[in-house]
């Protein structure tokens, strides 16, 4: 059985939605990640103490975009990966890698900035720049949701899991307005 370290609303997100859309059978290990001492299991699978992180038979991965790829190709084949000769293919693999490169790690910042750093540290140069960023970005999510249902053509992808967690992430965590086809998206 797969394990998947993580949170509830962390990034391992991601790979639970994932197992579920396959029909993989998993547990979920909880991690809190402001705990003054992780559990020594946990730091075995992901000694840099970030999450998630899986554990399937002697494999032990992190990066959430990872581990739904490398699921994916283990085992699937699943429609939520189009096979590299699908024309759906490219934007597939854009908007997969775009919602964590290109925007969930973008509010990292600003979720540290906002809920752990000191008081007079919050309101910082560093988060309101990645919070600007953001918004350029999310106007490629847009422009693409305007012309299809889903990030890669009119079938549903990991590219869609990977995004809705980045937009996810902002609304809830880091006040961002999304637009109304970004929430008709989400909805």
């Amino acid at each position: 059985m797969i394990t998947v370290w993580g949170g509830q609303t962390s990034r391992s997100i991601r790979v639970v939605w994932v197992l579920e859309e396959m029909g993989l059978p998993y547990r979920v290990r909880q991690v809190d990640m402001l705990a003054p001492e992780q559990d020594p299991e946990f730091l075995a699978i992901n000694p840099a103490d970030y999450i998630p992180a899986i554990q399937d038979g002697d494999v032990a991965m992190v990066e959430s975009i990872a581990i739904m790829e490398y699921l994916m190709g283990r085992y699937g084949p699943t429609p939520l990966a189009p096979a590299p000769a699908d024309p759906t293919f490219p934007a597939y693999q854009q908007f997969l890698h775009l919602g964590e490169a290109g925007l969930a790690t973008l509010m990292m910042p600003v979720v540290v900035s906002r809920f752990i750093a000191p008081e007079a540290e919050r309101d910082n140069w560093g988060a309101t720049w990645c919070l600007k960023a953001f918004q350029k970005r999310l106007k490629l999510v847009s422009q693409r949701l305007a012309h299809s249902p889903y990030l890669a053509g009119e079938a549903f992808t990991a590219a869609d899991i990977s995004v809705t967690y980045a937009l996810n992430l902002g609304q809830r965590t880091c006040g961002l307005t999304l637009g109304e086809v970004e929430q008709a998206y989400l909805a």
